[in-house]
């Protein structure tokens, strides 16, 4: 079932380079079979292309957690804490300049 499904992702994948989610999905799959090297190479392509996808930095911490790397599991949560911080500021701005300019 899960070789079924990192098959679909692949051709997603192939067909839209830029999709982060299948890129994410295709990541935890091969996290669900233990393969933490892929799993890892794919969570870090989509940090590096899409620094604000908030899943990754928790998914690479749980990666790091399970392969014993206590420090990198700790940096990759508070990365993950400062980048929703700035988006949950993104979004009240926003949302006050949206209730500014309505008003």
């Amino acid at each position: 079932m899960r070789e079924e499904r990192i098959a679909k992702l692949k051709s997603l994948l192939e067909a839209d380079p830029n999709d982060s989610f299948g890129r994410y999905a295709l990541a935890l799959e091969y996290a669900a079979l233990n393969d933490t090297a892929q799993a890892q190479r794919l969570l870090e392509e989509l940090l590096k292309h899409y620094p604000a996808y908030l899943p990754t930095y928790q998914q690479l911490g749980y990666l790091h957690q399970k392969l014993g790397q206590r420090d990198d599991a700790i940096s990759m949560f508070k990365r993950g804490i400062e980048v929703a911080t700035q988006q949950a500021i993104s979004t009240r701005r926003a949302k006050c300049r949206k209730r500014w300019m309505n008003s």
